[in-house]
């Protein structure tokens, strides 16, 4: 069941960073249910007018209820919700939270001992009411200035600090749950993007001071592949790529053992590969050229390499070490099916509820409505007025049925 079994948790979020934290949480047991705006969230909408894989692969197996909470009969059904919640989870900007009534103090008021999770831009300081996503985050603490594009600072691509940051909320809600006394201070967690990205950037903030420190120059290594030479991709002879680990000089030995090349004592070090890089990377490179990617399989695993082949998204799945076991479920959605890899701890998730789809906005309305004591009189009443709104069941989430009319016609 989960070692979250029998806990609910309430999801205000959007993009990344609160989903990716209730998605951990629902694949612990948890109980999630997801309230959005009657748009809906973000994004159900990315991907040729209909859901995106972020809203895919992180919402499976939440229910939705879709509720105005600018409105009065929104924000009751939303007070009802708090009122049987154990955990809540938003990443809402503080003006919005603190306009729908979202702070841990109006949360705090309905079911005390709530514990609510405040993901957003920025932790307690001069910039705590700013917005900030996950570039943002990447710019402000050194790891887009690192990153660059023919010279250009650019984005990591893979949201990370969103994600991390949902870890960093999950491991909060965890701590919270584990003190059975927890205080007020332990159950209001709030978690900024900002502060997640200093975390994750230590080493490299150290690492430059530690660089000023010894040389008086406050330089950065772009990258631990600019920094050691022959560790990197580097393509085969049939246009793959095989990705190597060079860190150390036994490392080195042994790729130049699988490789065939003769020792060299004037490469024997890092520091004298460093001295000769050039000539060290066309070396790798014009080896690794030699020969296919499965030889060099053979060569380096026999050598005890630590290597990979640089996959793209679409084989990734293929590979045994995904497929055996899966290390992933087959969740259908809509028309199709996806295979979603699941939290990487197989003893503490949940072994119901995996295949459960992402759900359509609002698709659990009414029923969570009747749940809390509504009758159908006043159920309609409230669809009537814009304050809840119930699942399309025949949503054409990516105007797919539009576009073979129009190909038909």
């Amino acid at each position: 069941m989960g070692v979250l079994a029998n806990k609910t948790v309430l999801e205000l979020g959007s993009m990344i960073a609160a989903p990716f934290a209730t998605h951990i949480l629902s694949q612990l047991g948890a109980d999630v249910i997801k309230i959005e705006p009657p748009g809906g969230e973000t994004t159900r909408k990315l991907v040729r007018g209909g859901p995106s894989g972020t809203y895919i692969a992180y919402n499976r197996g939440k229910k939705s209820i879709c509720l105005n909470l600018q409105s009065e009969d929104g924000q009751r059904v939303f007070r009802e919700l708090v009122a049987k919640a154990d955990i809540i989870v938003h990443n809402l900007s503080p003006s919005a939270a603190r306009k729908m009534k979202v702070t841990f103090d109006d949360c705090e008021a309905i079911r005390p001992g709530i514990i609510l999770c405040h993901i957003r831009g920025y932790g307690e300081g001069p910039l705590s009411e700013e917005i900030a996503s996950n570039p943002i985050a990447e710019a402000a603490t050194g790891v887009m200035f690192a990153n660059r594009n023919s010279g250009k600072p650019s984005r990591l691509g893979p949201s990370y600090h969103d994600q991390f940051a949902g870890c960093y909320a999950v491991m909060g809600v965890l701590s919270a749950l584990l003190d059975p006394a927890a205080s007020r201070e332990r159950r209001n967690i709030t978690l900024g993007l900002y502060e997640t990205g200093l975390h994750i950037a230590a080493r490299e903030l150290v690492g430059v001071q530690l660089k000023s420190q010894i040389t008086g120059k406050a330089e950065q290594e772009p990258s631990p592949e600019f920094s050691m030479p022959g560790y990197g991709a580097y393509e085969t002879s049939d246009g793959r790529w095989v990705y190597l680990v060079m860190l150390t000089d036994d490392h080195w030995r042994k790729f130049c053992a699988a490789a065939g090349i003769a020792p060299d004592p004037e490469l024997a070090t890092l520091r004298q590969r460093r001295k000769h890089r050039p000539a060290v990377e066309d070396l790798v490179t014009r080896s690794v050229r030699k020969l296919s990617f499965a030889d060099w399989s053979t060569s380096l695993g026999a050598a005890g390499v630590g290597f990979t082949e640089v996959l793209s998204a679409d084989r990734v799945l293929d590979a045994d070490q995904a497929r055996t076991p899966p290390k992933y479920t087959q969740v259908p959605f809509a028309d199709f099916s996806f295979d979603a890899p699941d939290f990487p701890l197989p003893s503490c998730v949940r072994e119901d509820g995996l295949e459960i789809p992402p759900p359509l906005l609002g698709e659990h309305t009414i029923a969570l409505l009747h749940e809390a004591g509504y009758q159908d009189a006043e159920i309609r009443q409230m669809v009537s007025a814009g304050a809840v709104v119930q699942a399309l069941e025949d949503d054409d989430l990516w105007n797919m049925r539009a576009e073979r009319l129009s190909a038909a016609g």
